[in-house]
């Protein structure tokens, strides 16, 4: 092993003590700066700033998307469910054997349109003679096949249908997949 001379022991010696230095410096400097957490915000019901909503499990979500869907093969037809929450999320989609690609999308706008406004979209598509620019919101879709779900009065969740020859039986099917919670 090569012997190092004075000056090279000297050299590595202040190299490793200024790169000690520098970073017990840097890691003081770094927990200095560190600024004091923002206080915790109160949110209580007392103080009325905060609210519940309720929502469908994703069991229920199912367990009404599938019987949507079990009716409509009862009466051999193929279509797409959807389940979207208050704000308009989809929770599940069941695509049926043989369903039109056009059908999932539709039945998604159709559930969001229906628990937009809490109401089916068939009543909905009557709206449109007076008002028919309410077609032109984003996301939604005024044919008949949605259907709110609600609880204690209020919308917490819509079902969508599409696919069938008709709006008619598409919502009378969304209608047995809200049947379907109520058992």
């Amino acid at each position: 092993m090569k012997k190092m001379s004075l000056r090279t022991r000297v050299l590595t010696g202040t190299v490793a003590a200024a790169a000690l230095s520098a970073g017990t410096f840097g890691a003081v400097s770094a927990s200095a700066a560190t600024p004091a957490a923002p206080a915790a915000a109160k949110a209580d019901a007392a103080n009325k700033n905060v609210t519940q909503t309720s929502h469908l499990t994703i069991d229920a979500a199912t367990e009404a998307a599938q019987a949507t869907l079990d009716a409509a093969e009862k009466e051999n037809q193929r279509v797409s469910v959807a389940v979207v929450d208050r704000n308009g999320n989809t929770i599940v989609t069941l695509r049926g054997d043989g369903a039109g690609p056009q059908s999932y999308e539709s039945a998604e706008k159709k559930a969001f349109t229906a628990v937009s406004w809490n109401a089916p979209t068939s009543e909905l598509a009557k709206r449109l003679d007076k008002a028919p620019t309410l077609k032109d919101i984003p996301g939604t879709l005024f044919l008949a096949g949605g259907a709110p779900v609600a609880a204690k009065g209020a919308p917490i969740a819509g079902i969508g249908v599409a696919g069938a020859p008709s709006g008619d039986l598409d919502e009378k099917f969304a209608q047995a997949g809200v049947a379907a919670l109520a058992r």
